[in-house]
This record gives C-alpha cells, sequence and structure tokens, in this order.
C-alpha cells in the first residue's frame, strides 16, 4: 500500500471550511497534518474539529514542516500566485483554488516554476468533476450531439454583504464574473478541448470608485471552430430565487445541467436519453470536491497522467480580454 499522502490546507475560509477539510479527513490516501491560516483561534478551532494536528498563521513555518507533501491553497485571490511560487520553491505540490493567478501572465510563471521545481500543479475547477459534467461530457466528445454551435450558461446569485476582500478589486481580481463567470467560461472551454478564442464583447456594470468591483456582467465569446459562448451572471441579482444554468446547443441535439438532460434527434424527433442513476448522497458540490482531491492524490501517486494546467493560461487571456471590452465599450479581437 502506498503512503498516506501528506496534506496541508493554507486559509481557513469558507471553500476550505465547507469542502477542504471535510473533505480530506475522510479521505483514504490522505493525512491532513497542518492548517494555516492568520486568524490563530478559528485556524486552531478548525484544527481541533477536523483531527489536524499543527496549526501555523505564516506560510512560510507551514512549508518547512517535515512531514508535509502538498498543500492545497485556499485564500484570497491575490494571494494565489505569491503562495503558490513559495510552496514550488519549498517543492511541495499544489492544488490552488481558482483562479491560479490574476493574470495570464502569472500563470506562465507558475507553470514555469513547476518544471523548474520538478513539482505539480492543480486549480481546482470543480465543476469539470461533477457526475452530470462528467456524462455530458461524455455525449460532447462523443459527438452523439453533433457539432456543438454554442452555450449558454450563467447565474444569478443575491447580493452579499459589501464588506472583505471580495469587494475590493486588487485583492479579488474582480467581481461577478470572477466568482461565477470563470468557473462557467473554464467549463465551456473544457467540453470544447479549449478551442481558439477570435472575439468577444461585453457589457458590465460597477460602481466608480476605483476598487469596486461588478454586479453583473454579460459576455458574447466567439471561437474559431464557430461555437459561440454566452455568459449572462449577476451577484446582486433581485428575485425570488437564486439561479444557475448550464445549457449546450448543438446539430443533432441539445442538454443542460442541474439537472442533466439529454435530447437527441433519432428518426428526425427529438428524444430524451438523459442518462439515469442513482442520486448521489453528496451535493453536486461536495461530489466535485471529493472527485477533484482524489484525483489530485492519485496524480501524486502516479496512478494518473499529470497534465500541466496551461490551459489556464488561454482562460485567463479571455477574461482579460473580458474585462477590457467591458471597460473600453467595444468589441476585442483575440
Amino acid at each position: 500500500m502506498k503512503d498516506a499522502v501528506r496534506i496541508g490546507v493554507v486559509g481557513a475560509g469558507a471553500i476550505a471550511q465547507l469542502a477542504h477539510l471535510p473533505v480530506l479527513s475522510k479521505m483514504r490516501g490522505t493525512e491532513l497534518v497542518a492548517l494555516c491560516d492568520n486568524d490563530r483561534p478559528k485556524a486552531r478551532s478548525l484544527a481541533d474539529r477536523f483531527g489536524v494536528p499543527d496549526v501555523f498563521t505564516d506560510i512560510e513555518d507551514l512549508l518547512e514542516h517535515d512531514e508535509l507533501d502538498a498543500v492545497v491553497i485556499a485564500t484570497p485571490n491575490h494571494l494565489h500566485e505569491p503562495h503558490v511560487l513559495s510552496a514550488l520553491a519549498a517543492k511541495r505540490h499544489v492544488l490552488c483554488e481558482r483562479p491560479l493567478s490574476l493574470t495570464a501572465r502569472g500563470i506562465e510563471r507558475i507553470l514555469t516554476a513547476a518544471t523548474r521545481a520538478d513539482r505539480m500543479v492543480a486549480v481546482a475547477n470543480n465543476h469539470r468533476f461533477r457526475n452530470d459534467v462528467q456524462a455530458l461530457d461524455r455525449f460532447v466528445r462523443g459527438g452523439e450531439l453533433g457539432k456543438v454551435s454554442g452555450i449558454r450558461a450563467g447565474a444569478y446569485h443575491f447580493r452579499r454583504e459589501s464588506t472583505g476582500w471580495r469587494f475590493r478589486r486588487a485583492e479579488s481580481g474582480g467581481g461577478a464574473f470572477f466568482d461565477y463567470g470563470i468557473p462557467l467560461l473554464d467549463l465551456a472551454l473544457w467540453l470544447g478541448d479549449f478551442p481558439t478564442p477570435t472575439r468577444v464583447s461585453a457589457h458590465m456594470e460597477r460602481g466608480r470608485a476605483a476598487s469596486a468591483v461588478e454586479d453583473l456582467m454579460v459576455v458574447q465569446l466567439e471561437l474559431e471552430n464557430g461555437m459561440v459562448v454566452v455568459f449572462d451572471v449577476n451577484g446582486a441579482y433581485v428575485g425570488q430565487e437564486e439561479r444557475w444554468w448550464f445549457e449546450v446547443l448543438a446539430t443533432r441535439g441539445s442538454a443542460r445541467l442541474a439537472p442533466l438532460r439529454v435530447v437527441k434527434e433519432l428518426n428526425g424527433r427529438p428524444t430524451d436519453v438523459s442518462p439515469t442513476g442513482a442520486a448521489s448522497r453528496d451535493s453536486a458540490f461536495i461530489q466535485s470536491y471529493r472527485a477533484e482531491l482524489a484525483h489530485f492524490v492519485a496524480v501524486i501517486h502516479g496512478e494518473t497522467e499529470y497534465e500541466p494546467p496551461a490551459d489556464q493560461v488561454t482562460l485567463h487571456r479571455i477574461v482579460e480580454a473580458i474585462y477590457k471590452s467591458a471597460e473600453e465599450e467595444k468589441e476585442i479581437r483575440l
């Protein structure tokens, strides 16, 4: 039996509390050895709750821990790049919450550092690991729906209290689109094997303050293979319930997520071919993180092939073009 992968978690915020710590504390083949956060009382309380032996308030101290193979970075967005680079310099494997960096150039620096350190970096694009997404992926990549012509996706969320780093652009990188749009963009590009982008147009609404982040963003992205992707995200939605959607339009069918529904043209008629199966005991959120973390551990053990996240450079070049288009109020060619 292979030794357990010894993991430290950096950042004790919501995503660590809701996903990383509860999943890793119960996952076979892993050992949670340390938790790092600048709020020591909170970190100590969480460590006691999840059976984590050591607590640190400085990542550099954590990285000196002898019993450490890998780290999960779950800190505010602007700290991802420096924290990942520090972990790689210390010869630790890294799983980083998205975004890997606030810029495409920063991601290139991380990829170079990972190669130099001979360590692996993964990005927590958990939507890719959802059971329904994996099923949809088989329909799309297998060509069963024909050629994908478009994807329509969006997320409407109620306004949150406007405090904390997520509402300061230098620390968050952006607002509604950074929070809700980037995961949808990654999922759309991943399902399409990251086709080359050609042009983008975007509209956003945000306050006039230099640090303000956008409340909403509408994006139309055209890709070299003819696919058109439209996103509509809102972080200040006024309505009766929050919404999340992802729809695939193709020449011989269509599909949507949450719940997964697949319609395929058979004998000239639209036919529901949605896969059936036992419902997961977990939410799609927890299930996706469990699968993602298991994949990360399998990569470290050499049981699954490692693919450097070079596709995130393309992703963030598109993100940068989206914000430029919205700020300059014009179409951007890529």
